[in-house]
């Protein structure tokens, strides 16, 4: 009656089976309303996982757990990498991974203006996180003048909106 044909294509999605196949076997756990599009395929072909859709399915969409995989990815960039090169890059394993998702797109915005970053327009806050985070590590930082300079700011109760105006403060 709904035009379906079978029960894993209800449009309600509750029979439905992830599309994926892992190493070969197709995974049995519900599929969620995530779909494996040609932006999720290409960032699992880049990240090499043994992910493909099963051609016998009828519909493209993905469970929580895969969903989760995939989106990981994202935040694990660096960790994920390092251990494909089997340690051979110390200096990587370092490098804490900074989630500029994690922030407003006011202040992703912010960021972008202040190092006036070019992007192509309409960019939603995932596109825009992750090309500010590759120039975000770009950005050289001597750590051991940053370190002294943040303790002596801390310990002197001080700020550098404090720095800025310090002249005027110290003449009032």
């Amino acid at each position: 009656m709904n035009g379906c044909s079978t029960e894993e294509e209800t449009p309600s999605g509750h029979n439905q089976v992830c599309c994926l196949l892992e190493e070969d076997e197709r995974c049995t756990q519900p599929a969620g309303n995530a779909s494996y599009n040609k932006r999720i395929q290409k960032t699992v072909a880049q990240k090499k996982l043994k992910l493909s859709i099963d051609p016998s399915a009828r519909h493209i969409y993905i469970c929580e757990y895969h969903k989760g995989v995939i989106q990981s990815l994202r935040n694990k960039r660096k960790r994920k990498e390092s251990e494909d090169d089997n340690g051979l890059n110390d200096q990587d394993m370092d490098i804490p991974e900074v989630d500029l998702y994690q922030l407003q797109v006011s202040a992703l915005r912010r960021y972008k203006r202040h190092y006036k970053i070019q992007t192509r327009q309409g960019v939603n806050k995932a596109q825009l996180a992750e090309t500010l985070s590759r120039h975000f590590k770009t950005i050289p930082v001597n750590e051991k003048e940053a370190i002294t300079y943040f303790i002596y700011m801390v310990k002197n109760n001080k700020n550098k909106l404090d720095q800025k105006n310090g002249n005027e403060a110290a003449g009032t």
